[in-house]
């Protein structure tokens, strides 16, 4: 299992009012408790507490960046309405008419894909091996549970604070259900242009580090998926692992290697 680089200097609140989650949030990260009256150092990555819920912020020399997952919010909507059953996510995952696939994201990530696949009636599991980005998605999801417009959604998304080789070690050696596929999306591909990211990506560099040659349990993944592995990659990079997929579904910057498994359809 590959350690977790954790650039977090702990949990603030807002205000006052919020402190009593941002104290409970630091101890379930084992992380320091912020004053929310004193001033926060330049280049500090934290975790704060505001009235509409969790963000990450990094004070940048002045310049503070900062998000929260939002499952609520118009960046996630908007998938409800791009593309359906015909998006290339959908057939990469092996969706067809009333047939919807069990799918473990073994790298959840901000959960925009898990957000696709529950929306279009996925049962999803969700892993995500950093605890501060799982701590925001729990966040998230359980913010969102409220929301009647997408409540249905997120019942189908169940989230597990863990590394993906470890749970998927687990599901190999034991006799537990096996998802029909397992979803792979490296979040630091190589570029190949210098471009500034976006302020998300810039965050999670500062959180995670760089983990553009981190490997990926593809072969692992293998074992336990029963029908296919999806891989998501930039359209131009090189195949995951060296490994070639059965078949490709190629979108306008990005695709999808899908591996089909022994005991494939």
């Amino acid at each position: 299992m590959i350690a977790i680089k954790n650039r977090c200097s702990g949990v603030r609140a807002e205000s006052p009012l919020l402190q009593p989650l941002a104290k409970q949030l630091a101890i379930q990260l084992k992380l320091p408790s912020l004053d929310p009256d004193q001033p926060v150092e330049s280049d500090t990555l934290y975790l704060q507490y505001q009235p509409d819920g969790l963000h990450i912020i990094w004070e940048n020399r002045g310049k503070p960046l900062g998000f929260q997952i939002d499952f609520t919010s118009g960046l996630y909507r908007r998938r409800l309405q791009t593309g359906g059953k015909n998006q290339g996510l959908a057939k990469a995952i092996g969706i067809k008419g009333n047939h919807m696939p069990t799918v473990l994201d073994a790298t959840a990530g901000f959960a925009r894909d898990s957000f696709t696949l529950a929306s279009l009636g996925c049962e999803v599991t969700l892993l995500e091996r950093s605890p501060i980005l799982a701590a925001m998605l729990a966040e998230a999801i359980d913010r969102a549970s409220y929301d009647h417009e997408i409540a249905d959604i997120i019942a189908r998304m169940t989230l597990h604070s863990i590394d993906a080789e470890e749970y998927l070690h687990y599901l190999a050696s034991n006799n537990q259900p096996k998802p029909d596929v397992v979803y792979l999306d490296p979040m630091f591909p190589e570029r190949r242009k210098k471009a500034l990211v976006k302020k998300e990506m810039q965050i999670l560099h500062q959180l995670l580090g760089n983990d553009d040659h981190q490997p990926y349990p593809l072969e692992l993944a293998m074992t336990v998926a029963t029908h296919r592995v999806v891989v998501k990659r930039p359209r131009q990079a090189e195949d995951l692992n060296e490994k070639k997929p059965s078949f490709r579904v190629i979108g306008k910057s990005s695709r999808y290697d899908v591996y089909l498994t022994e005991i494939s359809d």
